[in-house]
């Protein structure tokens, strides 16, 4: 009888990466530098009372995920793509240093790899190429794929780390998720981590299971509410596990060390092949 193949199930299929703060470190700089020029922003092209500014700014951010988010929320207009402007586009990117550990990291994760920020894919970009990252993601989930607008509709960026890579979104499946007036680009509601609104989207846009999906990130909050949505969570930054993560990393730098299964899989997931039956079933692994 011919020898027969058979694969063994992998026990992670992707694994889902917060980009800021967590595949660099806080001390880099960019996270005050960014509150700064959000609260510039309100104070120089929303006419908020500058004493008022940092309360405010916090309040929103925690209330309703970015204070971007609870801006429009409260009836400020303004253009996303000016405040992202405004907000990132000055942000010190000279802190950031190619990272070769991290890149051989994740370049010998076997698994699916996939950014999802609040960012905007600007701002993704030029972070993924200061780090020397930007060919270690099969694609981005960012602010315009949680948010398109009327001129992006349909567009085939939407999930995709360069200008080069491949459309990952199913055509069918990303004019259905578009025209959901929940996440219409002309609605003043933002779509933002941390709420389950954004993960089940982001879960259905990169079509995986949640039960064999590593979601990493640097937020308490964000991470409670991945739990909830049923995906496996490593909080990065922190050496104690908080309420819904499964693992904690102090560094990015420490996955292997945390989760060795990650690459386990990587040998046992290679086809084995089935000797001729003798009586008894032998597996030999390939």
């Amino acid at each position: 009888m011919d020898a027969v193949e058979i694969s063994v199930q992998a026990k992670y299929e992707c694994l889902l990466f917060d980009m800021d703060d967590t595949l660099y470190p806080l001390s880099t700089g960019l996270n005050l530098a960014c509150r700064r020029n959000i609260e510039e922003y309100m104070i120089n092209h929303l006419n908020i009372d500058e004493k008022e500014v940092p309360k405010m700014c916090l309040e929103l951010y925690r209330e309703h995920g970015t204070t971007m988010a609870g801006l429009k929320a409260l009836g400020f207009e303004f253009d996303n793509d000016e405040f992202h402007e405004y907000v990132h586009g000055r942000l010190p990117y000279e802190n950031l240093k190619p990272d070769p550990v991290l890149r051989n990291l994740l370049l010998s994760m076997p698994q699916r790899k996939i950014i999802f920020t609040n960012a905007d894919k600007a701002h993704a970009a030029k972070v993924l190429c200061k780090l020397g990252l930007e060919d270690c993601f099969e694609g981005v989930i960012c602010f315009e794929t949680l948010n398109p607008s009327n001129d992006n509709h349909g567009d085939s960026d939407h999930f995709s780390m360069t200008e080069t890579s491949v459309d990952n979104i199913d055509s069918d499946d990303s004019s259905e998720y578009e025209t959901d007036e929940s996440v219409s680009g002309g609605c003043s509601h933002i779509v933002c981590k941390p709420s389950p609104e954004a993960f089940h989207a982001a879960i259905r846009l990169a079509n995986v299971n949640p039960k064999k999906t590593i979601f990493f990130d640097d937020s308490v909050r964000n991470i409670a509410t991945a739990k909830t949505t049923g995906l496996v969570t490593v909080i990065v930054g922190k050496e104690a596990l908080v309420p819904g993560a499964d693992f904690a990393l102090n560094s990015i730098h420490n996955i292997r060390e945390a989760i060795p299964e990650i690459w386990e899989c990587g040998e046992e997931d290679q086809m084995e092949q089935v000797l001729p039956l003798t009586g008894v079933e032998t597996v030999v692994l390939a």
